[in-house]
């Protein structure tokens, strides 16, 4: 994705309060073997980009004065209650050097699942996106996730899903193999059987009260 940016020589809390008012928000770009550079983007631009997933995800091209270079997103700052964009970071992007990304997960096939077809279970998405490192040209927009093969009892975990070429999927904490999609089976399937004795009993003609004896 491309966008365009500007260059920003004012600094400082008052200087980006008056930016916002005009409709920018405050921007900085850091990384690589030059200094840091402070920018401004159009606010409606990057409101409108900032809903887009592969804005997030994506290697971006960055226009500043009709000069283009790689960065990714890094951290956007939003107003706690106001649709107000406060600030951006990107970070360069080196051919080089490996990238450490959150890159989400696209599933789909569930519904052609024997889980979810004939067993009266779904596909719990235990995570929605993984964090791989990798260099930049083989950065992935997503990761696919093929959840046909779901069956009951089971479960989908992170061993089971093909990476991309040249990516490789980062874990933290001792689980180096961590479910991804769990099958969970639906309350609604197991209550008919559960059921089925107390309707059985209510089908049932109530016994009549034994006649007492005369005297």
């Amino acid at each position: 994705m491309k966008f365009i940016a500007f260059e920003r020589s004012k600094q400082g809390t008052g200087a980006s309060r008056r930016l916002r008012i005009t409709g920018r928000t405050p921007g900085i770009v850091y990384g690589g073997t030059a200094e840091p550079s402070l920018i401004e983007i159009d606010h409606n631009a990057l409101w409108h980009a900032l809903k887009k997933e592969a804005f997030h995800s994506s290697i971006l091209s960055m226009d500043i004065g009709g000069k283009e270079s790689s960065v990714l997103l890094r951290d956007v700052q939003v107003h706690p209650f106001k649709q107000l964009i406060l600030h951006v970071d990107f970070q360069r992007v080196d051919a080089t050097t490996k990238l450490h990304m959150k890159v989400p997960l696209h599933f789909s096939g569930d519904d052609q699942s024997q889980a979810v077809k004939t067993e009266g279970c779904i596909a719990n998405h235990v995570m929605s996106e993984l964090d791989v490192l990798c260099l930049p040209a083989d950065l992935p927009e997503f990761i696919k996730v093929d959840l046909s093969g779901l069956k009951k009892g089971s479960s989908l975990h992170l061993a089971d899903i093909p990476m991309p070429k040249g990516v490789k999927a980062i874990t933290h904490g001792g689980d180096k193999n961590p479910v991804v999609v769990s099958v969970v089976v639906v309350a609604a399937a197991e209550a008919p059987a559960a059921e089925a004795p107390a309707a059985d009993a209510a089908a049932k003609p109530a016994a009549k009260p034994a006649a007492k004896a005369k005297k």
